[in-house]
């Protein structure tokens, strides 16, 4: 069977880790500050926190911006419940906004159709790799880039580094922010609102001659990432340039073997980063057990939210998405499937289904 999705782990990891594991610093330490110096270059970002999972980033974002019961945010339901799910939570009022049926990313026009004064963000997703952009606007918005590592085009830019992403650290995440005073205040709320660097300062000495050395100012959580998943996000990074140009090969033969068949369409974009072979088919209950049968995995990886009972659990009434919701579906790309995989799965789709 060739799966949809396997994890991709360097070789210098394990040395890597290893090395961390016999330190006796398994915590937050010197290996997480190197991997967000590392992220920082990498992208040419100036504020990213590490964090232990693309939700929390988005977490995180949402507390920023300080989102309160009332407030109106605009998202949309195609993408992981990890997107909204923490909306819901802090009590705000989810307004489902359409999306782009070449790209399956959130409708810029209708966002905009759908701002009010109660609007307090917008959150665009980059749908398996495939860049949204909204544009600038004048309340923040959050980038869910869980699919797009190195996307980074919001105020707020969630990544997520979970076993099947293109670099993991066995699960982790990171928030970019785009100024110093969120940057600051999303360190402290990572952990307990607890100023780690006055800590090591302090050679983290609670009281010193019975005075506290620091205070805490918010109240945090217990959220950040340890030095064995910054270890493998170090050595994921030294690889993220082969891995994206990898995926981008295995991207164009599909791109080159699919476009003259009639009933089936590669979603691709502008920006891309190829964490997803989405397409669009006719009759793809159909289509997914001739795979299946042909020894190929493929799945719908979202599943739009406004379906969920949680969140309402009726069709928000969104045209495009309506029209497209039975016939999406995910092919395998990733370090784990060769280019002769490709050809294959192309020959069988080539056979009809």
């Amino acid at each position: 069977m060739i799966k949809l999705f396997s994890p991709y782990i360097p070789k210098g990891t394990y040395k890597a880790v290893e090395k961390v594991l016999s330190s006796g610093q398994l915590a937050q330490g010197q290996k997480v500050d190197e991997f967000e110096y590392n992220f920082s270059k990498l992208f040419k970002v100036k504020y990213p926190v590490s964090l232990n999972s693309g939700t929390s980033a988005l977490e995180l974002a949402y507390e920023l911006i300080n989102l309160k019961p009332g407030d109106e945010v605009i998202t949309t339901p195609l993408t992981c419940v990890a997107t909204n799910l923490p909306l819901l939570r802090r009590g705000v009022k989810i307004v489902w906004a359409d999306i782009l049926d070449d790209t399956l990313c959130i409708n810029p026009l209708n966002v905009k159709a759908k701002l009010t004064e109660r609007t307090a963000a917008v959150v665009q997703v980059h749908l398996g790799g495939v860049g949204a952009d909204v544009g600038k606007l004048h309340i923040p918005v959050v980038s869910d880039a869980c699919q797009a590592l190195g996307v980074c085009n919001g105020d707020y830019n969630c990544y997520s580094f979970q076993a099947i992403k293109h670099i993991t650290t066995g699960d982790g995440g990171m928030l970019v922010v785009n100024n110093e005073l969120d940057y600051k205040k999303a360190k402290l709320l990572r952990w307990f609102g607890v100023n780690r660097e006055r800590e090591i300062e302090n050679n983290y000495e609670s009281y010193r001659t019975r005075m506290m050395c620091f205070d805490i100012e918010y109240p945090g959580t217990k959220r950040h990432m340890n030095d064995i998943g910054a270890a493998m996000g170090i050595e994921g990074l030294k690889h993220y340039q082969t891995t994206l140009a990898y995926r981008k090969k295995l991207f164009d033969i599909y791109k080159k073997r699919l476009k003259d068949i009639c009933d089936i369409k590669l979603i691709d974009g502008k920006t891309n980063v190829y964490w997803l072979a989405t397409v669009l088919v006719y009759r793809r209950d159909d289509f997914a057990r001739m795979l299946f049968d042909a020894g190929v995995e493929c799945n719908v990886v979202q599943v739009r939210n406004d379906q969920y009972k949680i969140f309402g659990g009726i069709n928000a009434g969104l045209p495009v998405l309506d029209r497209i919701q039975d016939k999406y579906v995910s092919l395998p790309i990733g370090m784990h499937v060769l280019e002769e995989d490709v050809e294959y799965i192309c020959d069988k789709i080539e056979e009809g289904w």
